[in-house]
């Protein structure tokens, strides 16, 4: 099982990435969420020139955020100081749409944007329409400006959405999931990846799984606040997406049992916001994908803590983690870590040894 990290982007990003490439780790990625964390191209440009071998990532991007041209001249950008190394995830801007109060955008516009990524950034002309404008598009600058010859890898995400994992398979791209630990759920995205490809998909793609982990200590609570404190920005990510949406039709927070619902709306009174407000966006995101605050421990239920991160002894981690590569698919497990990055990482690496 291949290794790699998540993180925010933010100023000293560059020696967590020199420090992820020292420990042996595939891969350096960081979120693309404008209103919560720095600018991904920004940080990832430090990155490759503060690294050689590590593949840099941008988890995720979404059409709803840049345009097409835009997107594709910085990653072709960062493929120039970085040749062959970058990753560009890609989705329809869940969190990234949800912090500016919007709504993520469609599947029809996601495949869209991924093929004019493909196009452009393998140096093809592509289809650029504004309204009802439409126009053939190419990079005007290539050789020191942008690298159009080196690949680039693409990577869609989908949590349990079919739709998503159907442009993976009519792009030809990877899979990017959040959470999900469920080999099944693996295996029918795998499904609707495999029924959308045009015949033999010919190139393998690679499959992508981000959480959070936290290696029990000898006799150590699997629910304690150690345990918590490393997990609970993936636990509050799921809360804060249930606050945002409990007011739509079907909303996600019908599938939680009672204890879970009881945390949303604890959630939303601490944060001082409704399901309906709305500016909750502003009171629902801050310290997004962060280290949780002690006095929001009582949050991080055990339920999601086992649903969405991996937390155990290191033979029984060993174990989930061998299930997720045999029966799930998983190439690559990437972590977020939040309490002590580095000392998460190298733990992390050992664990894999």
């Amino acid at each position: 099982m291949r290794a790699g990290v998540v993180v925010a982007a933010q100023p000293g990003v560059e020696d967590l990435a020199v420090r992820a490439e020292e420990l042996g780790l595939n891969s350096f990625w960081v979120n693309d969420t404008p209103m919560a964390h720095g600018d991904p191209f920004v940080a990832l440009s430090l990155c490759a020139k503060a690294t050689s071998r590590i593949k840099l990532g941008i988890g995720v991007t979404s059409p709803a955020l840049r345009s097409a041209p835009a997107t594709a001249c910085g990653i072709a950008s960062l493929n120039a100081l970085a040749p062959g190394r970058i990753i560009c995830g890609v989705g329809t801007g869940n969190t990234a749409r949800r912090t500016l109060g919007m709504r993520p955008t469609t599947a029809s516009a996601l495949e869209d944007f991924v093929t004019s990524l493909q196009d452009l950034c393998a140096g093809r002309a592509t289809c650029y329409s504004e309204g009802d404008r439409s126009r053939d598009i190419r990079f005007l600058h290539t050789g020191g400006h942008v690298n159009t010859t080196d690949p680039i890898e693409f990577v869609v995400a989908a949590l349990l959405g079919p739709k998503a994992a159907a442009v993976a398979g009519r792009r030809g791209t990877g899979l990017i999931s959040f959470g999900l630990l469920q080999p099944a759920a693996w295996q029918a995205l795998y499904e609707a990846r495999r029924h959308a490809a045009p015949g033999d998909p010919g190139t393998r793609t690679d499959s992508y799984l981000v959480t959070a982990l936290h290696i029990l200590e000898r006799d150590e609570d699997p629910h304690g606040d150690a345990a918590r404190d490393a997990t609970g920005h993936v636990v509050l990510s799921l809360l804060a997406f249930a606050a945002d949406t409990t007011a739509q039709p079907n909303a996600f927070v019908e599938r939680l049992d009672p204890e879970g619902r009881e945390a949303v709306q604890r959630f939303l009174d601490r944060r001082g916001t409704t399901p309906t407000a709305p500016d909750r966006h502003t009171k629902l995101y801050p310290g997004y994908l962060g280290r949780i605050e002690p006095q929001n421990r009582d949050l991080i239920l055990p339920s999601v803590m086992n649903a969405l991160t991996l937390v155990g002894t290191r033979d029984d981690l060993r174990a989930r983690i061998a299930t997720l590569e045999q029966d799930a698919g998983i190439d690559e497990l990437m972590i977020q870590p939040v309490v002590d990055p580095a000392a998460e990482m190298a733990r992390f690496v050992d664990l894999l040894r």
